[in-house]
């Protein structure tokens, strides 16, 4: 994709963006609305809006191998084959580990994106606010840095991200989950609605609601709405979710100033000691190796938590010679992810005789109730939420029953029971030796250097999670399941793919590596809007946040080159 022909002769542009997921895209649509010409630079192929989704209308039985990865494949995504995200539907989306592999003291998954749109074409789309008291959670209880911005600064850019993403969902009233500009909610089965009111008239201070996702329900800007196929991975040809592609790419792109290039490996950002500013950034073609220098005014470095914090830390120079702005030193430390595998199921009795439509691409939410004021004491700080949702079970239940003939047959053919199920996500605390580095001595195809993992859920994380399996089976006993099953299972960092940290936001400059603006304190013309500038993760997905503090440092970016100050 090239759309301004001559900077890219030029090698010259107002403003670089590097990673084109989320935030990259929302980077990119932003300054080039404001007037500026924009290279966007992905390492991950090519892929084009609707066209590009080869398997969007694919049927089970078309998959050669019905939906499941081959050992081929496992050999060569070692890490990422290790969870669900990765199958043979969206296989093509992944990097291969086998070109880059990374090193774990520590158990750790880092599901990497080959793509334009990055994790914007995979992710969950559950899109919720965080309230005053996550940002001010740091600072209450002592543990890391405290943000340098509150609820009120970040609260308008909510309200825009929202009404150009396309989020729906309903409005609760509940403190700990801010309400947002919504579209019409997706309606709830009977089992929900049967446990939201069995919870709520047993708990005073929990709430059930439907979750508040990034798929449209309403046509808008030129996109569909959501067709129910939970087919979302794949591409949504519709562009009923949010994605760079169906969302940030087309007003950017309709400006004719962005410049897009794909399969671009960002190597380091260029650093001129005399200016104290960066000057552009290093990029190595993904299919020849061959190098090639880009520069800029503005430089966005969006490349997701872990790639942007790897672009940094190989960004070296005598002025910076442990990464590029880390005057502080934490640079690459405090990585966070949330923490799953606890929670319960049960079976609903009664509703034998009702179904619902269609395959719903959302699920319900129930938001933060523990620790959310200063009276409750437990024996961890911070809290979690709940994920998940009712259905019947189906045909699949006879895989693993005894049976044969006819009668067996039209039994399967009925819907089975009802089962209803809350997962939990739980926050895990900034710890310093959570960390991300890099082996110098190890190198991948490009010869860039080996991340090398180290990070763990600590005790505060694993008292949490007896409540997180305790609680989920306490609500759906009061809400009248039946036969309610708990489980408790390890998880790691990196499994809900929640990354964040690592390059922090802070009001010292000695603690942290960005201020309030997602600037650098120390290179003033470079910006990390991505999860890497994240305080602390809260408990809810926090991939609309990312939305909000890039729309809102784009902004300032702009007034600030306006001014001549970058």
């Amino acid at each position: 994709m090239n759309y301004n022909g001559k900077a890219a002769q030029q090698n010259k542009y107002d403003a670089i963006v590097i990673g084109s997921g989320l935030s990259g895209g929302w980077a990119a649509k932003e300054l080039t609305e404001k007037g500026l010409t924009v290279l966007m630079l992905e390492r991950g192929h090519e892929l084009i809006h609707i066209t590009g989704y080869k398997t969007a209308m694919m049927d089970p039985w078309e998959f050669k191998h019905r939906g499941r990865i081959t050992e081929a494949q496992r050999k060569t995504h070692e890490f990422v084959s290790r969870d669900d995200p990765y199958g043979e539907a969206n296989g093509s989306y992944w990097f291969k580990d086998s070109d880059a592999p990374y090193e774990e003291i520590k158990p750790f998954d880092w599901f990497r994106p080959n793509i334009v749109g990055g994790k914007s074409i995979m992710w969950g789309r559950q899109s919720y606010r965080w309230s005053d008291r996550d940002f001010e959670a740091n600072a209450r209880d002592g543990h890391g840095s405290d943000w340098p911005i509150r609820y009120k600064d970040i609260a308008p850019w909510y309200d825009y991200v929202e009404g150009f993403a396309g989020i729906s969902g309903q409005k609760e009233g509940y403190a700990p989950l801010p309400d947002g500009v919504f579209q019409p909610p997706m309606e709830m089965n009977c089992v929900e609605q049967s446990v939201k009111k069995g919870i709520e008239s047993n708990f005073k201070n929990r709430i059930m609601t439907i979750g508040r996702t990034a798929n449209v329900t309403v046509a808008t800007h030129g996109r569909g709405p959501c067709q129910y196929r939970n087919l979302c991975s794949r591409g949504c040809p519709f562009g009923a979710y949010f994605s760079t592609q169906s969302t940030t790419l087309p007003p950017a792109m309709a400006t004719g100033r962005l410049t897009v290039r794909p399969d671009s490996i960002v190597s380091e950002v260029l650093y001129d000691e005399q200016k104290q500013k960066a000057t552009g950034v290093r990029v190595i073609d993904a299919n020849t190796s061959a190098t090639r220098e880009y520069y800029a005014t503005i430089i966005f470095v969006n490349a997701s938590t872990v790639g942007t914090t790897f672009i940094l830390m190989n960004s070296v120079s005598s002025r910076f010679p442990n990464g590029l702005g880390n005057d502080s030193g934490v640079l690459g430390h405090y990585l966070m992810d949330h923490q799953m595998g606890a929670g319960a199921w049960g079976e609903a009795i009664g509703f034998d005789d009702r179904y619902y439509f269609g395959r719903r691409a959302n699920g319900i939410y129930v938001p933060k109730f523990r620790n959310v004021d200063d009276k409750e004491k437990r024996d961890y700080v911070r809290g979690f939420g709940y994920q998940g949702g009712a259905s019947r079970t189906g045909w699949e239940r006879g895989i693993a029953e005894m049976g044969i003939g006819a009668g067996f047959k039209d039994s399967l053919s009925t819907p089975g029971i009802w089962i209803m199920g809350l997962g939990a996500f739980g926050e895990c605390l900034p710890y310093y030796d959570n960390q991300v580095t890099l082996d110098q001595t190890k190198r991948d195809k490009w010869g860039l250097p080996t991340a090398v993992f180290n990070c763990e859920f600590k005790e505060n994380e694993k008292n949490m999670s007896k409540d997180m399996m305790n609680d989920a089976a306490e609500m759906l006993d009061a809400a009248g399941l039946k036969n309610v099953k708990t489980y408790q299972r390890s998880s790691t960092p990196g499994q809900a793919i929640h990354e964040v940290g690592t390059a922090r936001m802070g009001k010292d400059p000695k603690h942290s590596v960005l201020n309030e603006w997602n600037q650098m304190h120390a290179v003033k013309n470079v910006f990390v809007t991505d999860g890497a500038s994240f305080a602390s993760t809260n408990c809810c997905n926090p991939s609309l946040t990312f939305m909000a503090i890039t729309a809102r440092a784009s902004d300032h970016a702009v007034s600030e080159l306006k001014k001549g100050n970058i």
